[in-house]
């Protein structure tokens, strides 16, 4: 689709979150760039909001070190049995994130990390999780660090998929019908839980850095009450901004590369979406 765009001269967004169709999406930056058009890939909550977040806490530093960001989901997050899907094949495989200046290779759903979300999630276990911002970010912004982790909840869906990711063999985690099976009874349970974990979900930026000599941590929050909805903010965001001419950059981008943080701040105003911010 983005090449049939590039080739009709079409502006183009998505919604995708796969660390190999955004490497193969951003190798046709120049290609993009020589037919004029803006193509924003990796949009939506997270990745989307998230790198917009990140961006916005970046630029109240003086130099930025390290970037973490953590997710939380409640239940199937109004997202049907794809949501299960996604979570159960980003077990698969080990894949490399960037810390301390290297790229390192991490095992899916590992080292659990207790995180502070808004209410209602309040402490949440999160796990290292593949996402595009584990690639964009450190492309965008000169940092040593990026952890990016993911969780649900009730808990106990961590504590099983940990279990599954841990102990179950790679070749069960790569075959379609295990995977299925796996979405299937997933998105079953949480038919139940929904009803008191809603289907929300919170995300956290913290950046690490110095500002005026002195080590400092920026860190922002948002809460919305349906996950599917909140991805329909950040990719109805760029959307329109594309549409409406204010959002110009010819090239393949992910969203922190391509959107101003006054037009981030204007758009999710404009939805009614609130971003705590705190440079602590």
């Amino acid at each position: 689709m983005l090449k049939t765009c590039i080739e009709e001269g079409v502006n183009y967004t998505d919604v995708s979150d796969s660390r190999s169709f955004t490497r193969k999406a951003l190798e046709l930056r120049v290609n993009a760039k020589n037919a004029g058009i803006t193509a924003i890939i990796n949009t939506g909550i997270f990745p989307g909001i998230s790198n917009s977040m990140v961006r916005r806490d970046v630029e109240q530093l003086d130099e930025a070190e390290q970037i973490h960001l953590s997710y939380v989901v409640g239940g199937s997050g109004g997202a049907g049995v794809t949501v299960m899907r996604t979570t159960f094949l980003g077990l698969q495989t080990p894949f490399e994130v960037w810390e301390e200046g290297q790229w390192q290779e991490i095992k899916p759903y590992s080292d659990r990390e207790t995180i502070e979300f808004p209410e209602p999630y309040g402490k949440t276990g999160v796990y290292w999780f593949d996402m595009p911002e584990a690639i964009t970010l450190p492309e965008t912004f000169p940092v040593k660090t990026v952890i990016t982790k993911f969780g649900t909840s009730p808990d106990i869906y961590n504590h099983l998929t940990w279990f599954v990711a841990k102990y179950w063999p790679a070749s069960w985690l790569k075959n379609n019908s295990v995977i299925e099976f796996l979405s299937y009874v997933s998105y079953g349970m949480t038919a139940v839980t929904n009803n008191f974990s809603g289907v929300g979900v919170a995300v956290r930026s913290q950046v690490s850095g110095i500002k005026n000599g002195q080590p400092a941590q920026v860190r922002s929050t948002v809460v919305h009450p349906n996950a599917a909805a909140a991805t329909g903010v950040g990719t109805g965001s760029i959307a329109q901004l594309m549409l409406e001419g204010k959002l110009q950059k010819p090239g393949v981008w992910s969203v922190e590369q391509a959107l101003s943080t006054e037009l981030f701040e204007a758009a999710i105003h404009s939805r009614n979406l609130n971003i705590e911010q705190l440079i602590l």
